[in-house]
């Protein structure tokens, strides 16, 4: 009987995995099938010429160009908002804090983990309204809210990844630099960091693919449809996920929406190569390590 139960799971795991290889395979055969037709120079550049487009030189008008800039930009402003504070809070978390309280702190990061995006972009949404009227007439929805926005979503992927980094670490690794003379500040700078950051990455990568495909939290914190490429954090701007959203639910005509399949491609491209960097500098974290160590 348990001969049998053990090949009825086996293979009840092997049809879970062919199913999921190919309804991801069939996925991306559709877009690729819909979007590479459309895949051209002026999808992205419009009417302006590449070089100038690059150099900004010219705006581009009808190309995609400012959505990809708006992306990139988006996605690295938040993770630079977003990384301090999830890795000094998993420190504290998996360091610091009194066992009483770690529960508690452990309810928050997940109600914080399970809010609906659309609820974080609601709130700051009326974030830039109350900065609007009691603190400056020149602040709307921009991309500096939209960024703190993404950062506050993405939060709980990095906290908890440093945080139970820190905590499965072996004993010895622990008390490695206290036994040496290291204060606990040190021991956590120069050692438990160092020997984790491989693995803190991986929240990184997680919290960058968050950010790379949200759409209600922008769409209602400062993305608009022909914004161009913001000019300061207080400006408005374009991003590939709110392009695709908007293409695609008021399109007139069929090759606006493949063009709304073009920019699904470009930015699955975009996550690809965030996330296959960020993987070749984790290796590279880890390896570096390997051999000082």
């Amino acid at each position: 009987m348990n001969r049998f139960v053990e090949y009825g799971i086996s293979l009840f795991a092997w049809m879970a995995g062919i199913i999921l290889v190919g309804a991801i395979g069939m996925l991306l055969s559709f877009l690729l099938l819909k979007g590479i037709p459309a895949m051209s120079l002026s999808l992205i550049f419009g009417e302006t010429r590449a070089l100038d487009a690059l150099l900004l030189k010219k705006e581009v008008f009808g190309g995609l160009f400012p959505a990809i800039v708006g992306t990139l930009l988006l996605i690295l402003t938040s993770i630079i908002w977003a990384v301090p504070v999830g890795v000094a809070s998993g420190i504290y978390l998996g360091e610091y804090c009194n066992v009483r309280w770690k529960p508690f702190f452990n309810f928050l990061l997940d109600v914080l983990a399970g809010i609906p995006s659309i609820l974080v972009g609601l709130f700051g949404l009326a974030v830039s309204i109350f900065l609007h009227k009691h603190l400056s007439e020149h602040i709307y929805p921009c991309f500096l809210i939209s960024s703190l926005a993404l950062a506050c979503l993405v939060l709980p992927y990095i906290i908890r990844t440093t945080e139970q980094c820190l905590v499965n670490l072996p004993f010895s690794i622990k008390t490695t630099g206290l036994a040496l003379g290291a204060s606990k500040l040190q021991n956590i700078v120069f050692i438990l960091i160092p020997y984790n950051l491989s693995s803190i990455m991986s929240g990184i990568i997680l919290a960058i693919g968050r950010c790379a495909e949200d759409t209600a939290v922008i769409m209602l914190t400062g993305v608009v449809a022909m914004a161009g490429i913001p000019s300061s954090l207080l400006s408005q701007y374009e991003a590939l996920p709110f392009y695709i959203f908007y293409i695609s639910s008021d399109y007139n005509s069929q090759e606006e929406l493949m063009k709304g399949f073009g920019a699904s491609i470009i930015l699955l491209t975009i996550c690809v190569f965030l996330f296959t960097l960020s993987n070749i500098l984790k290796r590279k974290v880890a390896i570096r390590f390997a051999t000082h160590a």
